[in-house]
């Protein structure tokens, strides 16, 4: 057997286990001494396991420090009773007795014997352990896992998907990006960018709180504006373009989508591209905003005055066939191919 850290159950703890199987024993303390698991408190069964439950096990944990704990439900399987694993590691335990109770846990484990084991509590604070919280990780456990917006937008298409009638006839609408909520202070940086009051937008994405947020508005113009993107997080950036064309003054609005390479992650990538389509949808559609050009970008420094220039005002480029059939041979007016041949005596013939 494989010992992630090398210890090993004492000799005594391995009786302790064998003789606990039975049911007579409710709740055993596992602690580590001496590079050894050793058994601490040990108590007997004495009434249902709900009731033992709050008077033996939430006082053992309450006065001890970090120690594994092993408690005996009333229900059974094919091979006995079954348990209940407790890893408790209160806040204030050191961090060498964090790091060696956990890399031990898959051990201790193994000694009592996996299949005895129904569930397990990891436990930082007393109200996690007591009969209340426990009963709470059941509901959690029993729960499906919560979806994030991108799992659920991916749930819905599969669903969609299902439930769409296909023929000759169908036509598909395509898939709908996410659409997060604009904080106010975005919605109002927008519209004064609108108005032409201020020159440069910046926003981002608050992925825990699931909104778009405001980084920056301040003043920037072209030789700037590379200083504005960051170097490891995505942004969004709107900037107010004034540049001559054709002798007339022009002011453009460009989106401009920023994703630094290796730096980001792959949640990142997919919420900022998920999100930008609705997102400029309802910029251009509610605020009224006229985007002249949309660019994605990896480093800041690609945003030069040339650059922008021909993004928005692209050169247009004349069609030149890519292969020109050569003139054919020239031929004497009035007058039919002749055929020359050689004669015998090297005189040339005619026909």
């Amino acid at each position: 057997m494989s010992h992630q850290t090398g210890i090993k159950a004492s000799a005594e703890l391995q009786r302790l286990f064998s003789q606990s199987k039975d049911g007579s024993t409710r709740v055993i303390q596992v602690l580590i001494e001496n590079e050894l698991l050793v058994g601490g408190e040990c108590s007997q069964t004495k009434g249902s396991w709900e009731k033992d439950y709050e008077e033996l096990l939430v006082p053992m944990l309450r006065g001890s420090q970090t120690c594994y704990a092993l408690f005996c439900l009333d229900s059974r399987n094919s091979l006995g009773p079954e348990w209940l694993f407790i890893s408790w590691t209160p806040e204030n335990s050191t961090i060498r007795h964090k790091m060696l109770y956990a890399a031990t846990r898959t051990t201790l484990k193994q000694e009592f014997g996996c299949s005895h084991i129904k569930d397990e509590i990891s436990a930082t604070q007393l109200e996690e352990v007591t009969l209340s919280g426990y009963r709470k990780h059941l509901v959690a456990d029993a729960a499906p896992a919560p979806l994030t917006a991108a799992e659920r937008e991916l749930q819905q298409l599969k669903i969609d998907e299902v439930n769409t009638e296909v023929n000759v006839d169908t036509k598909q609408p395509t898939l709908r990006g996410i659409a997060f909520p604009a904080q106010d202070d975005v919605l109002q940086a927008l519209n004064r960018l609108g108005r032409k009051e201020i020159g440069y937008v910046q926003l981002k994405l608050d992925t825990e709180a699931e909104v778009i947020s405001l980084v920056s508005t301040q003043p920037t113009d072209v030789s700037e504006l590379p200083s504005r993107v960051p170097s490891e997080f995505p942004r969004w950036h709107f900037f107010l373009y004034k540049h001559t064309h054709e002798g007339q003054q022009l002011e453009s609005l460009v989106f401009i989508y920023s994703m630094p390479g290796s730096s980001c992650s792959i949640k990142d990538r997919m919420l900022y591209s998920s999100c930008k389509g609705p997102f400029l949808i309802y910029a251009e559609q509610h605020l009224g905003l006229l985007i002249a050009r949309k660019v994605e970008i990896d480093d800041g420094a690609e945003l030069t005055a040339e650059f922008l220039y021909n993004e928005v005002h692209p050169k247009q480029h004349t069609y030149e066939p890519a292969f020109r059939k050569p003139p054919g041979p020239t031929r004497t007016r009035g007058g039919g191919r002749r055929i020359v041949r050689t004669a015998p005596d090297g005189n040339e013939a005619s026909s």
